[in-house]
């Protein structure tokens, strides 16, 4: 999706799903070469007008990597609300940031934790990048900064290290995909 606001230092919303593969012997962190950037990313993209972020994130995974958002459980801190009475109510993100894109432009990005034990069942859609890859935190950390942003592997280790052992692991299903009328004002 283009962008939004193209104003001189306009923000668009976007998000970020940060997945790692938890079924065999190590994690395996999710990352797939970006089309545009040339660089290895988490599945993500724009907040679209009419969706939430966490519409945005799953039609994102399942554009980008074949998985429907049942497939996933979400990481969450144990000291959290849990729920917000007549609202769509989000899940905690690992991380949110600010960063610069290009042409005085930014992507105020909303980040989650997400694990899986296994392979998408959708095709990836026409025109995503298919070179998808499963990395060990070794293979991670190994990767040279040409080809990964810093801040994507820190955020994945920082899953890796703490929020995989830490924090709990919700159903992705417990958090609304869209905005029943009975929880309007």
């Amino acid at each position: 999706m283009a962008h939004i606001h193209t104003g001189k230092d306009q923000h668009d919303f976007t998000v970020t799903a940060f997945v790692v593969r938890i079924d065999g012997d190590e994690p395996k962190v999710l990352l797939h070469m970006h089309r545009k950037h040339h660089v290895l990313l988490p599945v993500g993209g724009h907040v679209e007008l009419l969706e939430s972020p966490w519409e945005a994130m799953a039609h994102e995974l399942k554009e980008e990597a074949g998985y429907d958002l049942k497939q996933l459980e979400i990481l969450q801190p144990k000291s959290r609300i849990k729920s917000i009475s007549k609202t769509m109510f989000h899940p905690v993100p690992v991380s949110m940031n600010t960063h610069y894109i290009a042409d005085d432009h930014f992507h105020s990005d909303i980040e989650y934790a997400l694990t899986t034990k296994s392979d998408p069942t959708e095709s990836i859609a026409e025109g995503e990048s298919m070179d998808i890859r499963w990395l060990t935190k070794v293979e991670l950390n190994a990767l040279e900064p040409s080809v990964i942003f810093d801040s994507t592997k820190e955020v994945y280790n920082f899953i890796l290290d703490e929020a995989l052992t830490d924090w709990d692991s919700v159903p992705t299903g417990n958090f609304l995909s869209e905005y029943p009328p009975q929880y309007r004002y």
